[in-house]
């Protein structure tokens, strides 16, 4: 997850990561402008939090929630 110290939607996910369960890594984009600029080339997006699910892209906090909240983010989680 690319990640910021003091973005409150990156610590909502975070929990929302940890309620799972998840080990994750965090790529804290504001302590290294080069990290920011990677995220955005592949992502095409300029917000935090951008999280990967593997090689997928989920998005942000939003995208996340809508995942969980629609059952589909623990299928993506554990793939049958």
């Amino acid at each position: 997850m690319y990640s910021g110290r003091f973005c409150g939607y990156c610590k909502a996910a975070e929990r929302l990561l940890q309620s799972k369960k998840l080990d994750y890594k965090l790529v804290k984009v504001d302590e290294d402008p080069a990290l920011f600029e990677h995220m955005m080339e592949i992502t095409g997006r300029r917000t935090i939090p951008q999280i990967f699910i593997g090689e997928y892209h989920v998005g942000g906090f939003d995208d996340l929630t809508a995942l969980n909240k629609n059952g589909k983010l623990d299928a993506l989680l554990n793939p049958s």
